[in-house]
């Protein structure tokens, strides 16, 4: 087992990696960011951009190209290629104005194609304009920034923007290679090519930069939104089942009370004080099991919190556990780290797990043990699995353990698991039970981080 520095230590690095962490934003976002970049802004601006290189390549006279024959096969070869691009690019642009016909995976393949051939054109010029000395240098930069604005996949957008930085590298060592005379390469000095190649290096690390600050903040604003409607949900099912037990409890304490005056005048008559008293009892009963329901319901006002799940184990743990206690039970945490936090009322999460480890103490006997994990699941998801080595849960068993009233236990009330679903589902969650008799129960909780509080009757 590490020791706690080790593991320590790799939280500190896991956390620190999920500084630089990126996740992609959700289709709607990715969709409006490649209408932005690449429809209103690109398509426009190549329109100018391809009637500048039109004249340019096909209206410029070139007289010293008849002297040297690399650039004149080289001129030949980009107006060929231009040509090519143009009909690539008038394709791309008509499904790009024609964008809702399409997946946005679909797209996002789309704009990291054309950003593939405007670099291999860009290229070309660059070369035939002067290598690494060419002024087209700084239109590689403003490839990059476009590409971090109109790819919001991360990984994708670091490919790009290196392909862009290797595609540029390459066109200079062309230059050198095969076009320039060694007059020419005498000239040409190291260190402004080494700066190129580091600027080049340095805007791709930050377009990433930018691509995390803009997820982070995206994930921000989404939390708050998040944190408010199921605020505002459970804030409204609290007054709701306030107004339910009021109208309950009203009508059931009039009946005691009437019972209680029909038991008063029944002076001499036994049976009908007896059933005075059966009536009594039964609405106390009544009273009792509707005071339950609200905590099974959970359909009280609170307020949310930012949860951190494996902080909650623990504290149900101590609530199950207290210091001093003898049960001989052993726990195994297998804890994740870095995990969303679950935007929950805190006593609807603790209630689920102390429920659940609380059932798996009573079951376990000597020497048992509880095997408690989390994990993450991805899209702000986590999983909670609780295991114990118990003597299991019969096959025809596991379909009615979360019913209510339902329970094996002399004095438990059937609540408990019922409880655990009701809760867990209350958050959009679910939770999933498998047993073998004679050897283990494992329950597993799903909780997801976005979705809306549902109100639900069992």
């Amino acid at each position: 087992m590490a020791s706690p520095r080790g593991r320590k230590t790799r939280i500190d690095w896991w956390r620190l990696s999920q500084l630089f962490k990126s996740v992609a934003p959700d289709d709607g976002s990715q969709r409006a960011r490649i209408r932005f970049m690449e429809r209103n802004t690109v398509l426009p601006v190549k329109a100018v951009y391809f009637l500048v290189l039109i004249f340019y390549l096909y209206f410029t006279e070139w007289p010293e190209m008849d002297a040297d024959r690399v650039r004149w096969t080289l001129l030949r070869t980009i107006q060929w290629f231009f040509v090519f691009c143009l009909i690539v690019n008038v394709i791309i642009g008509v499904m790009l104005i024609r964008m809702e016909e399409f997946s946005t995976r679909v797209l996002r393949e789309l704009a990291f194609s054309i950003c593939l051939f405007d670099a291999l054109l860009l290229a070309m010029m660059t070369e035939l304009t002067g290598g690494f000395e060419s002024f087209l240098f700084w239109m590689f930069l403003g490839l990059q920034i476009r590409n971090a604005i109109s790819m919001p996949i991360a990984s994708t957008q670091i490919v790009a923007n290196l392909s862009v930085s290797v595609i540029y590298l390459c066109a200079g060592a062309f230059d050198i290679v095969v076009a320039r005379s060694e007059e020419e390469l005498g000239n040409i000095k190291g260190e402004p090519v080494m700066l190129r190649a580091l600027l080049l290096m340095l805007m791709t690390a930050c377009g990433y930069g930018l691509q995390v600050l803009i997820d982070k903040q995206r994930r921000m604003e989404a939390e708050e939104d998040e944190f408010d409607r199921r605020q505002s949900q459970l804030q409204a099912s609290g007054r709701l089942a306030a107004e339910i037990a009021h109208q309950v409890k009203n009508p059931l304490g009039i009946i005691n009370n009437a019972a209680f005056a029909l038991g008063q005048a029944a002076n001499e008559n036994e049976t009908a004080k007896r059933q005075v008293a059966l009536i009594r009892e039964e609405v106390n009963r009544a009273d009792q099991i509707i005071t339950k329901l609200m905590g099974y319901a959970q359909l009280v006002e609170g307020r949310l919190a930012k949860l951190n799940v494996n902080e909650t184990l623990d504290a149900a743990l101590m609530q199950v556990f207290p210091r001093g206690s003898k049960f001989n039970t052993r726990i195994r945490r297998e804890y994740g780290i870095a995990l969303p936090p679950l935007l929950a009322q805190p006593e609807h999460i603790s209630e689920v797990f102390v429920n659940v480890i609380q059932n798996a103490r009573e079951v376990l006997g000597n020497n048992g043990e509880i095997r408690i994990k989390t994990s993450y699941e991805g899209d702000y998801t986590f999983r909670v699995v609780i295991e114990d080595n118990g003597p299991g849960i019969p096959p025809d068993l596991l379909e009615s353990v979360f019913e209510p009233y339902h329970t094996t236990k002399e004095k438990g009330t059937g609540l408990g698991l019922a409880i655990v679903r009701h809760n867990t589902e209350l958050y959009g969650g679910t939770v999933k039970i498998e047993s073998e008799l004679g050897k283990y129960t494992r329950f597993n909780l799903l909780f997801p981080g976005r979705t809306a509080i549902r109100l639900q009757s069992k």
